[in-house]
């Protein structure tokens, strides 16, 4: 299981990576946006990350 986690946090710094490499202004754009809104807008898209994550392991799982 633990295994699985390393892998799942190794693919997540190769996407975030590839990001910052291929398109640094727009990153730069986005994360500019995000500082914009308001917290709670930004705690409740985390969320719904989080929640849209735990349903594609899932999924991928069964």
């Amino acid at each position: 299981m633990f295994e699985d986690l390393w892998v799942a946090v190794g693919l997540i710094l190769v996407l975030e990576g590839i990001l910052y490499a291929l398109a640094p202004n727009a990153m730069r754009r986005m994360l500019d946006t995000v500082l914009r809104q308001p917290e709670q807008t930004i705690r409740m898209t985390g969320l719904a990350v989080a929640l849209a994550g735990l349903v594609v392991v899932v999924v991928a799982r069964a």
